[in-house]
């Protein structure tokens, strides 16, 4: 098997874009790809100060080093979680590959800032652990990122991701959420930072692949509040598919991002937003659903998290 750029021997193929590559190749390659994402929906120039979520996982690990080597601005986050075993060997990933590469790194921990790991709050929340994880880390990361002026977040959700959520979607006809994915979403209301994802149009394998190259240390172990997951049985079925015809997922995602705006024609979001009047973020409620979570669960004290509360 040859190398489709170069010629020499290769040592994997891609079967969607019907190529193969040697080492070389395969690291432009990827490269690449991250370079055209952003371009294509200008998600941030090399001028601008990018806060990138750091989970500790191979996609959010590679991203960091992809956009490092590029030459870009790049702080890192990472949010200990204080779930047992798991958290810890995500942090202890993520803080030695910034020491031994020289990079930023924040480490935000929520029993420090908010009094409570996610399996204390989980416990104390009548919601699935999956969406409170979800909420929180959203809310929290969005907010770090205004607070400090970052004006672009990144995130390492790549394509098996964006095709499982979209399914999951289609599924259940969320048209409001169906309107908003997209690869990278603005920032359209004070308080919201401009979110970006530019590993969507690489699989799951092809990521895995480098970091395997590129030696990338990661996290391989599986969150245990994330074992029932609907988004992993959509994975699952879409892998399913594509065992069977390549490039399934991939004109899954990219041909509903190219025809959304005709199957939505002038249709705008549901809802009006505002100010939470507890936290001040943005929400559509008059409390934002964080908020909500936490007076649930009776943390009356830190019902208010203002910039000071989370300076590290």
């Amino acid at each position: 098997m040859k190398c489709t750029a170069c010629k020499d021997e290769a040592i994997l193929r891609i079967k969607r874009h019907h190529v193969a590559f040697c080492q070389k190749c395969f690291i432009k390659f990827i490269q690449k790809q991250i370079i055209q994402a952003i371009k294509r929906y200008q998600m941030f120039s090399k001028k601008e100060s990018v806060l990138l979520a750091v989970s500790g996982g191979k996609d959010s690990m590679a991203l960091w080093s992809v956009l490092t080597d590029l030459g870009n601005q790049i702080t890192a986050i990472h949010l200990d979680l204080g779930i047992p075993n798991f958290s810890d060997q995500s942090r202890q990933i993520v803080q030695r590959f910034a020491i031994d590469k020289n990079l930023p790194l924040v480490v935000f921990s929520l029993k420090e800032h908010l009094g409570y790991t996610l399996p204390e709050l989980q416990k104390k929340i009548p919601r699935p652990a999956c969406s409170v994880c979800g909420l929180t880390k959203r809310f929290i990361l969005n907010h770090y990122a205004y607070h400090h002026h970052y004006s672009v977040l990144a995130t390492g959700h790549n394509l098996d991701d964006e095709a499982a959520t979209l399914l999951g979607n289609l599924l259940r006809w969320r048209e409001e959420y169906l309107q908003h994915q997209s690869p990278c979403l603005p920032s359209d209301y004070p308080g919201l930072v401009k979110k970006v994802k530019p590993f969507y149009t690489l699989t799951d394998q092809e990521i895995l692949w480098y970091v395997q190259q590129m030696k990338i240390p990661y996290c391989d172990s599986i969150c245990p509040f994330s074992r029932k997951a609907s988004s992993l049985d959509f994975k699952k079925a879409l892998n399913v598919i594509e065992d069977q015809s390549p490039g399934t997922k991939h004109y899954f995602l990219f041909h509903f991002l190219e025809r959304k705006h005709d199957l939505f024609p002038g249709k705008q979001p549901n809802g009006i937003l505002k100010n939470c009047s507890l936290c001040g973020m943005p929400t559509t409620q008059e409390r934002c659903s964080f908020c909500s979570v936490l007076e649930t669960a009776q943390n009356k004290s830190q019902l208010f998290i203002g910039k000071d509360d989370i300076e590290l």
